[in-house]
């Protein structure tokens, strides 16, 4: 779910302007899952462009307080959430700590990185949903370390069927600045596809595992 249509519709422009989102139907892209996949997204490409990540970071913090309350702690997902859930954190004043997908193989084999009391209200930021896999496996993480987890955040989701069952089953609590939905709309009214190419991008995100194959 977004957080509000305004901001879905501006986030999705600024993806788009800096390239952070790429749609090219007539050349696929392979994800690592082995997807083909007429779009690729790389939320990273915030951090180097100041005006950007600062409306990025802006937006979560009012949002995530309005819909959440304001947290103990917030957590970034490794690595690509942790640049900017520490300006998140920065922000709203608060603590941070990141969750690394599996824990360290040396030292004190953590997964959970930085100061982190059991009972702690936690709202984690994400840069991305896709199946909301490895997120989920990052609130689990924070589960097993004593936090409550309050919800997520993320800048950016596909808005698949799998995600949004994921999530439920998990009983978390997900918002996003922007999602699939906005993205194609506004892609085509300013002209970066065309109304063929918003068709063929409809149809992947239906059934992307085989779409292509």
């Amino acid at each position: 779910m977004i957080f509000n249509k305004e901001t879905a519709e501006k986030t999705a422009e600024l993806l788009l302007q800096i390239n952070a989102i790429k749609l090219n139907p007539k050349n696929p892209f392979t994800w690592a899952s082995g997807w083909k996949s007429p779009i690729y997204c790389d939320n990273r490409l915030i951090l180097s462009f100041p005006a950007i990540r600062n409306y990025v970071r802006d937006e979560f913090a009012k949002n995530i307080e309005k819909k959440f309350g304001k947290p103990d702690v917030i957590a970034g997902v490794a690595t690509g959430a942790i640049g900017i859930g520490i300006l998140v954190a920065e922000s709203m004043g608060l603590p941070f700590v990141y969750v690394r997908p599996e824990p360290k193989k040396h030292g004190r084999q953590n997964q959970v990185e930085g100061f982190l009391q059991k009972g702690q209200n936690v709202v984690v930021v994400e840069d991305l949903i896709s199946t909301g896999n490895s997120s989920l496996l990052a609130v689990e993480a924070l589960k097993e370390a004593g936090a409550n987890i309050k919800g997520m955040a993320a800048i950016f989701t596909y808005g698949f069927d799998v995600a949004e069952q994921n999530f439920k089953n998990a009983n978390v609590e997900l918002y996003t600045l922007s999602n699939y939905k906005n993205l194609l709309n506004l892609a085509v009214a300013k002209t970066y596809i065309t109304e063929e190419e918003q068709q063929t991008l409809s149809e992947w995100n239906v059934n992307p595992s085989t779409w292509n194959v």
